[in-house]
């Protein structure tokens, strides 16, 4: 009877102990390279970052631009915050800028790159700027997280100078980043001078140590005229709170449908991607308004489509709350008109 009694004494704290982890709340499960996750408490995480961040400023953080239009639509020109390299380029002010931002473990190649990138030049011809950050191939996460802040600024530094020396239009300028690389927007929208952007576009924001709570420190809905986010996984990789002013969940936004068992979450993570490009050529994503997240994650938003669309470029002068968006297991995903 006492060992009964012990083994179940044992599974109760073992069960406790489980339920003390909550995602983003009071700790994360931080990805690693091999695609397994490690516990991390979030006072140990906080004080990690605090006592890194200033020597954070002293380090390399490489980042390079290169530019895409429809002059160079497969083969970017490199550029740089000096008169002689954009008036050596293709930049146009009259036409619409676009700027591009991977997460964790990518680079330039990444479909958040190319894919959003070919999406937008079937809508005429753009600045496509695609923002390559080296650290973010870091295979330790928390030193890509360190480095988040500091790119952003250089991509506000960007932006700051091709407005002041080249005539870029704030109004007619979007951020696009997927994961790490959505609060990377944030922090370039943070840091633009005299003004907003006007749309940054967040896909399935990165959650791992990063708090709902420090807006601050994240992407969130104030960092331009419209923040839209789109997401996908999320409690695992991205966030399930609202993100952004229009908050999108496709499926309810923790799994999506053709994913399988997606144990490391990367299918679902990587669908934002995917279906904001879709979104770009389309406009096929309608979507059922929702008093709240819980709502939209719940799949309770009634059976009513609304009149908006996820990714829709109109969604800056109509859009604030949540919205649950059906969506197929193979493409195209959207649900039509």
């Amino acid at each position: 009877m006492m060992k009964l009694f012990l083994a179940l004494a044992f599974c109760v704290v073992a069960a406790s102990a489980v339920e003390h982890k909550i995602n983003g709340e009071n700790g994360w499960y931080v990805p690693q390279a091999d695609g397994t996750f490690e516990w991390v408490d979030k006072d140990k995480a906080d004080a990690y970052l605090e006592a890194h961040a200033e020597r954070e400023r002293s380090l390399l953080n490489p980042v390079t631009f290169y530019l895409y239009t429809k002059s160079n639509q497969n083969s970017g020109q490199e550029i740089k915050a000096n008169k002689a390299s954009i008036s050596a380029s293709n930049f146009n002010p009259n036409n619409p800028t676009r700027f591009t931002i991977h997460g964790w473990t990518s680079s330039a190649d990444d479909y958040v790159n190319y894919g959003v990138r070919n999406a937008w030049f079937t809508r005429g011809d753009m600045n496509m700027i695609t923002v390559d950050w080296g650290r973010a191939r870091s295979v330790d996460y928390a030193s890509s997280v360190l480095a988040v802040p500091g790119v952003g600024e250089q991509v506000a530094d960007l932006i700051n100078f091709l407005r002041t020396n080249f005539g870029l239009s704030l109004d007619n300028t979007m951020i696009i980043g997927h994961s790490l690389g959505a609060h990377v927007s944030g922090f370039a929208g943070k840091n633009v001078k005299n003004g907003q952007v006007h749309t940054i576009i967040g896909l399935d924001p990165a959650m791992p140590l990063y708090s709902y709570d420090s807006p601050n420190k994240r992407l969130n809905s104030n960092d331009a005229y419209y923040v839209e986010s789109i997401q996908t996984n999320g409690g695992m990789l991205g966030f399930l709170k609202p993100i952004g002013k229009g908050a999108f969940y496709p499926n309810g936004g923790k799994s999506q449908p053709g994913c399988g068992v997606d144990l490391t979450g990367s299918c679902a993570h990587s669908r934002s991607v995917i279906y904001y490009a879709e979104s770009v050529t389309q406009d096929n994503f309608p979507t059922m308004k929702c008093g709240d997240y819980q709502q939209a994650v719940a799949k309770s938003c009634g059976s009513t489509y609304s009149a908006v669309k996820m990714g829709a470029v109109t969604n800056a002068y109509m859009v604030a709350g949540d919205y649950y968006v059906p969506v197929h297991s193979d493409y195209p995903y959207g649900y039509g008109n």
